[in-house]
């Protein structure tokens, strides 16, 4: 865990519903290298680009990649039971990530070699500068935007393996391309009808799919 840069690429992205429940009930054995494997997979990029926005460096936010992680293991190690009723997962997530990125300011500061002009200006420097995981505002917005994002392109990708090729890529070149339909449509060798209807049928089958997985919901069966 080193580098989380490298251990996933722009177009790899993870399927959310497995943490629900399933994965998560798998984490309470740390030799399964596996699921803590697929845990890291799917989540460190949410957890390092809140670490990033937040104003950290990329050091940094590494840093509160492997400590959220660690603490999410800790967690798994002592019993944690992941329990709907209780909170969200979503939150459980953002309340250690936020911790991690305020101790990450917490050393910068300790470690910073220019004393402070006086108290007061310190304390309101740290208190600008670091996110409160229990106060929410500003780190809870921009977990809530960064959740969105990553919600989103799991959804994206879970419709890219359902749906037919030809439909997808017609769907990619008008709703994310922004290409003219007639464009589309002497491009793949369709009517501009069938461009229409694929945009429309792939259009619904992501919010469906955006639907389910906000409600924990990854097949019938869970």
């Amino acid at each position: 865990m080193n580098d989380a840069r490298q251990r996933q690429t722009n177009d790899e992205v993870p399927d959310l519903c497995p943490t629900r429940r399933s994965l998560l009930g798998r984490l309470k054995d740390w030799n399964d290298q596996q699921s803590w494997r697929e845990f890291f997979d799917t989540y460190w990029r949410l957890i390092y680009n809140v670490a990033i926005k937040s104003g950290l460096t990329e050091a940094e936010a590494q840093d509160v990649v492997q400590e959220t992680v660690l603490r999410v293991a800790k967690k798994m190690r002592r019993g944690f039971q992941y329990d709907p009723a209780q909170g969200s997962f979503k939150g459980w997530l953002l309340q250690l990530t936020g911790w991690q990125i305020a101790n990450q300011f917490k050393k910068r500061l300790k470690a910073s070699s220019t004393p402070p002009l006086s108290a007061d200006a310190t304390r309101t420097a740290t208190e600008e500068r670091i996110p409160d995981p229990k106060a929410g505002s500003a780190l809870e917005r921009l977990w809530e935007a960064e959740w969105h994002d990553h919600l989103l392109a799991a959804a994206m990708e879970r419709v890219r393996r359902k749906a037919k090729p030809l439909q997808f890529q017609a769907f990619q070149m008008s709703a994310m391309q922004q290409k003219a339909v007639s464009q589309i449509a002497r491009f793949l060798g369709i009517t501009a009808a069938q461009v229409y209807w694929a945009k429309h049928a792939v259009a619904r089958m992501l919010q469906k799919e955006v639907r389910h997985l906000q409600n924990g919901r990854c097949s019938e069966n869970d």
